[in-house]
């Protein structure tokens, strides 16, 4: 309200006002522990402008795509859109569908150009180690293929080793590909609403995507930059109010996942380490009505009231995506509700 009382609320560069991209550079710099210069952030309307950007100034026609799955439901329709071809890689159930090399080396043709990986993971709230990561990273920088990195949920993070879940930018610069990451203030700072999302690559890339978003939406809204603005450079502020957002994502998990195993233990699922998100492998309870994520979803809903997000949406038929992003008493009715159906059923 200040910025808009002050009347911040004209038209700014294309990439994002000067002093939000560099609080977002010096942001990123200390997750790599080296400068990072403010010309390779592109501010834009959430963190899916920044791989729409990517994607349409990288990849085309022939080109193909590889795509972490589960992925988020927009990762594949983006690419599409780019005229290239998505190739989904599903790592293993058992590593919690982490990527491994190996995986990746088995889907790589002559027409790879790129790969999207998300970490933390929207749906499976999965995480990947720095070693994973690197792995990853090296094999992409050998075969020349671009690594498009999903951070926004990073600030999410449940492990008790470090803030944050680990980034790509914390890989030595010798063993990086080219690169774009992706992250925003929606998660980190709770401000969905106000879509505001970056992309940071190092090199000509960064002009490249704003010259292509001057001619698509032109700048973010210029209220929701000084908004970042503050969340990036009041930093001991917002390190104290994301600790305390990410303990109660903590403690969420905990119940939910508390829950599942003493009311349906028969239901497997995904052991979030990031994000808000439970992924529930629903097969076992397939049957001839219920034959599929969707009918699931549409199911439990009637019965309970409990909305779900089937797993086809995200590569996998098997599971259901639902969210712990509320509060601990309409979580804990939710999942009694649930387990209540399921046992009548």
């Amino acid at each position: 309200m200040k910025g808009i009382r002050e009347g911040k609320t004209r038209y700014t560069a294309t990439p994002g006002m000067p002093e939000l991209r560099s609080a977002i550079a010096q942001s990123l710099s200390r997750i790599a522990g080296r400068p990072l210069e403010a010309e390779g952030v592109v501010t834009g309307t959430g963190g899916k402008q920044g791989l729409f950007n990517a994607c349409f100034c990288l990849f085309g026609p022939g080109d193909e795509v590889l795509i972490a799955s589960p992925y988020w439901t927009s990762y594949p329709q983006i690419v599409t859109l780019a005229q290239a071809d998505p190739v989904m890689v599903q790592g293993s159930e058992d590593r919690d569908f982490r990527l491994t090399p190996e995986d990746l080396e088995a889907k790589l043709t002559p027409q790879t150009r790129g790969l999207i990986l998300c970490s933390p993971s929207n749906p499976t709230g999965t995480v990947y180690s720095l070693d994973e990561l690197t792995a990853v990273a090296e094999w992409a920088r050998e075969r020349g293929v671009w690594l498009i990195a999903d951070e926004i949920y990073r600030a999410i993070y449940f492990g008790e080793d470090r803030d944050y879940a680990p980034s790509i930018l914390e890989i030595p610069e010798a063993k990086l590909p080219n690169y774009v990451l992706i992250d925003g203030a929606s998660k980190s700072f709770a401000m969905t609403g106000w879509r505001l999302g970056f992309a940071f690559t190092e090199g000509p890339l960064a002009a490249k995507m704003s010259a292509l978003q001057s001619h698509v939406t032109s700048n973010a809204s210029a209220p929701s930059q000084v908004g970042a603005l503050a969340a990036f450079s009041r930093t001991e502020e917002a390190r104290v109010a994301v600790g305390s957002m990410v303990e109660a994502f903590r403690r969420r998990r905990d119940l939910v996942v508390g829950l599942f195993a003493e009311l349906l233990p028969e239901v497997g699922f995904v052991a979030p380490k990031g994000a808000f998100y439970l992924f529930l492998r629903v097969d076992a309870l397939f049957d001839g009505a219920i034959t599929d994520s969707t009918t699931f979803c549409s199911w439990i809903l009637e019965e309970t009231g409990v909305a779900t997000v089937p797993g086809v949406a995200f590569g996998d038929d098997r599971f259901v995506r639902m969210t712990f992003a509320t509060s601990d008493s309409i979580l804990e009715d939710a999942i009694r509700r649930m387990a209540k159906a399921i046992r009548e059923r």
